[in-house]
């Protein structure tokens, strides 16, 4: 019987990245065409074997235009997903769909952007932008950091946390990071004291630390089926399972409209069909890289995929559980706060790194990685 589930049906077999920093000086195009060329060398790949193409909306690089930079001579599929860091995962799932249908046999997934030296993505929202932004804009909400935090607000008054409390996290990425020499934070940790002392962005909700990064950079990846992954040089890792969950009244970034603001609707969701679609749980997970573009946002998707229940996540960190060592080691690399951002594609590259065993922060005997994207998620493990 046909499988109608993608669990298993795809497997990533390159990736690749440029450096990350705050002033690139090259266009956005050659930073996707770096990257990508990087990921189709590591798959063992020449170009001409790419044919077929995922990235976002928001990327700016023309699909054209990376097809005569990379010499790839013909693509038989392209696809783009909605948005920005909550679309990380879905490029995969677009990916890992076509090569399974046989659209095609060798996708390419890239983003790339100069978000700190050209358009810097943490400030104020174009008026112009579609039409539902109409309903929040006039109200202030131009800004991700203010439109996150309504809900973390309803989150903190919840269970009582504070602003402290979430501070335990960057800590933890700084501290990941300052280990890992392609992070832009490389050899500079901070203390709970340097969190506390930050600005605020949004008080009381939000300081500085609390941020991801304003990055430059390229990150890519290359996705087949299980049977030519077999043929590559790297070892492949499958995509155990991918999902999306998108809930109606959503818009982009939030979604004002649940029951409860304190709980993150979508990320249930999609961690229960994750579950369900793997077979797998919480205790099957080595290592987790958990999108995280404000640091309350790792607490509610700690409680959301079952690691603790909901409440506890701040005792959960506070613990060590989240640390190399610890029970679900999350981000080593640094994540978006410590590594950089290039719209968490970076933390899917990094979980790659952890089942090939090749990551600077390596986990042991790694066998499953939990690919956490707020709306989406996915397991990575060994073929």
């Amino acid at each position: 019987m046909t499988k109608r589930s993608l669990s298993d049906q795809a497997a990533i077999v390159g990736i690749g990245q440029t450096e990350f920093s705050k002033n690139s000086g090259r266009s956005e195009l050659q930073l996707a065409a770096e990257a990508s060329l990087a990921a189709i060398r590591d798959a063992g790949l020449d170009p001409s074997d790419i044919d077929g193409m995922a990235t976002f909306t928001l990327d700016s690089s023309d699909e054209l235009l990376l097809m005569r930079s990379l010499g790839l001579q013909e693509v038989n599929y392209w696809s783009r997903a909605p948005f920005g860091g909550a679309g990380a995962n879905t490029t995969i799932m677009q990916a890992a769909a076509a090569v399974a249908s046989g659209a095609c046999k060798h996708m390419l997934v890239w983003r790339a952007f100069n978000e700190r030296s050209g358009h810097r993505f943490g400030q104020p929202q174009d008026p112009g932008t579609t039409v539902g932004w109409n309903w929040y804009l006039p109200f202030g909400l131009d800004t991700p950091a203010k439109i996150y935090s309504l809900t973390f607000q309803r989150y903190m008054d919840r269970y009582g946390f504070t602003n402290e409390d979430f501070g335990h996290y960057p800590v933890v990425a700084r501290k990941h990071a300052a280990t890992n020499p392609a992070a832009w934070f490389y050899e500079r940790p901070i203390t709970l004291e340097d969190h506390q002392n930050s600005r605020w962005i949004v008080e009381p909700i939000l300081r500085l630390l609390d941020c991801c990064q304003e990055s430059d950079g390229g990150v890519a990846l290359v996705i087949t089926t299980p049977e030519r992954a077999k043929d590559m040089p790297k070892p492949p890792v499958s995509i155990r399972g991918i999902v999306d969950a998108q809930l109606i009244h959503g818009h982009v970034m939030f979604n004002y409209y649940q029951d409860d603001l304190s709980r993150y609707e979508e990320n249930y969701r999609a961690a229960s069909r994750l579950w369900e679609m793997t077979g797998l749980g919480p205790s099957d997970m080595d290592v987790a890289t958990i999108y995280e573009n404000f640091s309350p946002i790792v607490f509610m998707q700690l409680e959301g995929y079952g690691f603790c229940k909901a409440g506890e996540s701040v005792d959960f960190v506070k613990a060590g559980h989240i640390e190399l060592g610890g029970t679900i080691p999350v981000n080593p690399h640094g994540g978006l706060l410590g590594e950089a951002y290039i719209h968490g594609v970076n933390n899917i590259l990094e979980g790659v790194r952890q089942i090939r065993g090749e990551a600077t922060n390596q986990v042991e005997g790694a066998e499953h990685a939990l690919v956490a994207g707020g709306r989406g998620g996915m397991v990575l493990g060994k073929a």
